[in-house]
């Protein structure tokens, strides 16, 4: 099966219909899920529920890795890219202060002329700055820089400034929970977190982080990380999903995939991104092209068996991999 293009019925004004095989779908609920033809198949997006009851889209538009830049001058391709992932039909877009990117995401949604509250928005406050010293200061820098009055998601980008700082983590989330209990941001999470950095926020916290955006795939799978967010009501998102097929190819991975990929009809990158999908990990993603977004959208018209998953695990934790934070972690640390 192959998508030309999709074309969600929110962005000629009329409400979403939802009209998909049950079967191909997760069973979560679809508040911010759009309709759209895909070879005269209904596709809608599913949402995951957070913990907080809020509803998040299973894939995301990410606005860092290829688009992250120095301070200055606007990138008129990263807002030209936002504008296509929103017009075919990514209602989840996930920036960072850290990116460098929060006006361009801001362009581009307003350029959409999609309603506010059909796109779900997220960006991070920078750690490695003085941003961190004062979240509601930050949040509110990155609401102006992308001219909105709330985010869907607020996170804290990684826990590495505390420095193992008990005290210094768990005062930085009192923070994030002041920026929500004002309605600045509806959900609050983190991202890069190890179960020992969630276990100090736990010990104090009156709201739980809502979701940890971590680097995931199969070659980086973190041990028993997931079992563990499970265990503590704590969902999961995924950056760079797709490593394996895009920095660590020649991996174990690479015959099995490319079998999964005739099967299903579709590419390894979206075998991958499927793969997170049927563990219930909300997967970000990203590219510059059109067909390539629209073609990954594929991956809600198929479910990987429970075998397969499995099986994809299997032969990831035979090679490690880490794309990022290379600085912080051992090269042979797989946690």
């Amino acid at each position: 099966m192959y998508m030309r293009r999709c074309h969600p019925s929110f962005l000629s004004g009329r409400s979403a219909s939802v009209s998909i095989r049950a079967s191909i779908l997760p069973r979560h609920h679809l508040r911010h899920s759009f309709s759209t033809t895909m070879a005269k198949l209904e596709l809608s997006v599913p949402d995951l529920t957070l913990p907080d009851g809020n509803k998040i889209p299973m894939i995301g538009f990410g606005t860092g890795t290829a688009w992250y830049k120095a301070p200055g001058a606007k990138d008129q391709a990263c807002i030209d890219a936002t504008k296509t992932a929103i017009k075919v039909g990514y209602t989840h877009l996930d920036g960072a202060e850290m990116y460098n990117t929060e006006e361009e995401l801001g362009d581009a949604i307003r350029a959409s002329k999609v309603p506010r509250e059909k796109l779900f928005v997220t960006t991070k406050v920078d750690d490695s700055k003085d941003s961190i010293n004062d979240i509601p200061a930050a949040l509110d820098r990155s609401l102006k820089n992308m001219g909105l009055e709330y985010v869907d998601l607020y996170l804290i980008h990684s826990p590495f400034f505390a420095k193992g700082d008990k005290q210094r983590l768990q005062k930085a989330w009192a923070e994030m929970e002041q920026v929500a209990a004002a309605g600045k941001a509806k959900s609050i999470g983190v991202s890069n977190f190890l179960k020992e950095h969630l276990d100090t926020i736990l010990e104090t916290c009156k709201v739980r982080p809502a979701i940890n955006q971590i680097e995931f795939h199969p070659y980086l799978q973190h041990g028993d990380l997931l079992a563990y967010h499970k265990s503590k009501d704590i969902k999961v998102s995924a950056y760079a999903p797709q490593t394996p097929v895009t920095r660590a190819k020649g991996g174990p991975l690479d015959g099995y995939l490319d079998s999964l990929s005739k099967k299903y009809a579709v590419n390894p990158g979206e075998i991958l991104l499927r793969w997170c999908v049927d563990q219930n990990v909300v997967a970000i993603t990203t590219s510059s092209k059109e067909q390539r977004l629209s073609d990954m959208l594929r991956i809600f018209t198929f479910t990987l068996t429970p075998k397969e998953v499995e099986e994809i695990s299997d032969l990831g934790k035979q090679h490690h991999f880490r794309a990022f934070w290379g600085h912080i972690f051992d090269a042979n640390d797989k946690s």
